[in-house]
């Protein structure tokens, strides 16, 4: 996943975990790291040797972005998982356009978890076509055009690659 501090963005994969001892890779670094959730959305982090206290504020409007406290400084971070990366990524590709495209593809290597769609339906934008299960994190592609499912491509249960067509759809216009 990657996520969001400011104008910076960093990958961030979990490697393990057991109990609150976790490992992490943060932009290639790996790092292992003691996470104890407290109350309140405050969280203990231990990293060699050093102690944080860490406030988390959930935004209420996004579930994704975070006002984050630690000591005396405060961040604002989203969390991209693979739909949001791959959301960006079309923007970027298309000149910020968010025009749902003919193929829905993998943003990324992934598993798909459910498959909500058939051939023939009708879709509205914001509706969900399958549920993908990448870097432990389970992410809705969702449509963001009316459209209708002209063939669906995988099952549950299939891996599939980066890019890999994966629903083939027609776009209303």
């Amino acid at each position: 996943m990657e996520i969001q501090i400011g104008n910076k963005t960093r990958e961030v994969s979990l490697l393990s975990k057991e109990g609150d001892q976790l490992q992490l890779e943060i932009d290639g670094e790996v790092y292992n790291v003691d996470i104890t959730m407290l109350e309140n959305g405050v969280c203990s982090i231990l990293n060699e040797g050093d102690s944080y206290f860490v406030k988390l504020d959930k935004s209420s409007d996004n579930a994704k972005h975070y006002h984050v406290n630690v000591g005396y400084s405060s961040f604002e971070i989203d969390m991209l998982d693979s739909q949001a990366k791959y959301m960006r990524m079309r923007r970027k590709g298309s000149g910020h356009n968010e025009n749902q495209a003919d193929n829905i593809t993998a943003p990324m290597p992934c598993r798909i978890e459910k498959v909500f769609v058939q051939p023939g339906d009708e879709l509205k934008a914001g509706d969900a076509v399958l549920t993908m299960e990448a870097m432990k994190m389970l992410s809705n592609y969702k449509v963001t055009a009316d459209c209708t499912v002209k063939e669906v491509l995988v099952k549950e249960g299939d891996s599939v690659s980066q890019n890999q067509v994966l629903v083939k759809v027609s776009v209303k216009s």
